[in-house]
Parts: structure tokens; sequence; C-alpha cells
């Protein structure tokens, strides 16, 4: 006899959440009523889907069978019943998306802008967090996708590349290097940076890059507060590294002064991420289509060979 679709949806929370308590909480259950349903499954089978000791749940190898063949189910459940919506006309409902700081302030209001105008009876929920936040968030199924540096934890997760989008130097001008022109950060002497957490997934590719290129820092300021962080940059003589997508518009506006590194350069992988055991809504894959189309014209700008010269030093 198949198990219901109750009993795989617990299965799936225990499996991703490594925890009865957090499954509990994510599918509004009760803790022992998880560990009955499992246990209902482990009995039936003859085989344990998890071993429980004093550092956590953890799947067994029986259990990591069954967890991607339950995902198959589910998000064939899920597709098959949308499948049936598609006969209505025109779009509606809710999406709740996560975004981080990188795609909220250049790419995000255009795009919302176009969807909005398009599809009025759709209700958009934005959700502004980074990366580990938001990780988090899509594993629980609050969240419909999110965009998020690469990582490799993927467990619940389905995930595909966006963008690759390189990195660059963000000051207020006092290095004295020309706006634009691409400069090795070995040559500019000793740095002030703010640099994001550990939580942030990219604070481990920065480091690497700083101690791999010579790179001299005098001092370091952990800021996980993208507006605070350029305030203090265009107001000080405190530098920082971000993706080349979040400074887009400013080529043009000049708020800051903008310089892609190079020698080496330096890129970040955008990917978008959401639940593995549900596909995305039309409405959902539509604005992602959407936000997709502007990171791609955005990311562009950097890409064109009348913005950028030979590097500093060279």
């Amino acid at each position: 006899m198949l198990e219901s679709l109750r009993d795989i949806r617990l299965f799936v929370a225990v499996y991703e959440e490594r925890s009865f308590t957090a499954a509990a909480l994510r599918e509004n259950a009760t803790q022992s009523g998880v560990s009955q349903h499992i246990r209902k499954i482990e009995g039936r089978f003859g085989v344990k889907l998890f071993a429980r000791g004093s550092g956590g749940v953890m799947p067994t190898p029986a259990g990591d069978s069954y967890y991607r063949h339950c995902i198959d189910v589910l998000r064939s459940n899920e597709a098959a019943t949308r499948a049936l919506l598609d006969f209505s006309s025109g779009l509606e409902g809710e999406i709740t998306v996560g975004l981080m700081p990188t795609m909220t302030r250049c790419a995000m209001a255009p795009a919302l802008a176009r969807f909005m105008d398009m599809h009025p009876n759709v209700v958009v929920r934005i959700t502004e967090a980074y990366s580990a936040v938001l990780t988090q968030q899509v594993r629980a199924g609050e969240l419909d996708f999110a965009i998020v540096p690469a990582f490799a934890d993927a467990v619940g997760l389905k995930s595909r590349l966006l963008a690759r989008t390189p990195e660059v130097l963000v000051s207020n001008g006092h290095l004295d290097v020309p706006h634009m022109k691409p400069v090795r950060l070995a040559d500019l002497g000793t740095l002030k940076v703010v640099v994001p957490s550990g939580q942030n997934t990219r604070r481990r590719s920065l480091e690497t890059y700083f101690s791999s290129n010579g790179v001299r820092i005098g001092r370091v300021l952990e800021l996980d507060a993208m507006l605070g962080t350029l305030d203090l940059v265009a107001g000080s003589d405190w530098v920082t590294i971000l993706p080349g997508v979040m400074m887009a518009n400013d080529i043009q506006t000049r708020h800051y002064v903008i310089n892609p590194l190079a020698q080496p350069p330096l890129e970040t992988d955008l990917v978008l991420i959401e639940p593995a055991r549900q596909p995305l809504s039309p409405a959902a894959e539509t604005f992602l289509a959407v936000l997709e189309e502007e990171t791609t014209r955005l990311n562009e700008l950097w890409n064109d060979p009348t913005t950028t010269r030979e590097p500093v030093g060279a």
C-alpha cells in the first residue's frame, strides 16, 4: 500500500530540517505526530530511515534513496494540481520571492513594475535578506524562490545558474583612479574594506581573493547593511567590493566611482533556488522570467567595451 501524501510530506520535512521538532513546526504538526508517521513508514517496510542520536537526526542510506523518490512524487502531485489551473483565465494568486540587496538595488524595481503592469491580479511579496536566511526560508517553503550566490548545500532545493556577474570596487573617488578603469587591488596600497559577515556566501570568496592576490588590507569592517555600507563608502575613505549587477546603474550616474577588478577578475555566480518538492507556480515562473531579463540587461553593461579600459598599472 502506498504511503499518503501527508506521510511523504512529513518525511521530507524531517529529512530537510534534520529535526523532528523543526519538521513539526514547518508542517503544522506535533513532534509526536511526526515521529508516529515516520515510525509507520519504517514499520511497514522494516527499514530505518533516520539514525537518531545526541547529534541530531541523520538520514540512513535508505532514507537518502526514499527522499529522492518522495521529491518526485510531491513535485508531480503539485504539477498535476496546477495543470488544472491553466484552464483559468489570466494569472492570479500570490507569490513570495526572496532577494538579496544585490538584486533589489537595480534589478527588482523595473522587473516588478513590468510584471505588475502585465498581471495586476497577482500579489507579489518581496523579502530582502542575505543568502543564509533566504536559503532556509526557501527550504522551509516560505518563499516560492530566491536568488542567492552559488553555494554547496542543496538539500531540499532545486537550483540553476541565473547570472554570472563581475565583482567591482566601489569608492568615493579618493583613490584617484578614473571611473570604470579596471584595477588590480594589489596596486592601490593599503585599503580599508567593508565586507559582509561570515554568513554571507561572498565573504569567503573575497577573503580568498585578497590573500591570493597580495591585496593589502589595513582595516576590515563587517557590515550586513547595504544602504549603510554605501553611505559609509560615499562619505569616507572606506571601500567595498560588490557584485556588478548591483552597481550597473552607477556606470552612468557616477554616484560612486566604480572599478572592475582585473588581473585577476573576480566573478560571482547568482543562482535561482526553489523548494525541490514543488514546481514554481505560473505566476512565479512569469515573474522570474521578467526578473531574469532585467538582470541580464544590467549584467551586459559590464561586457560593453566602451565602458572599460586597460587596468591601472598595466
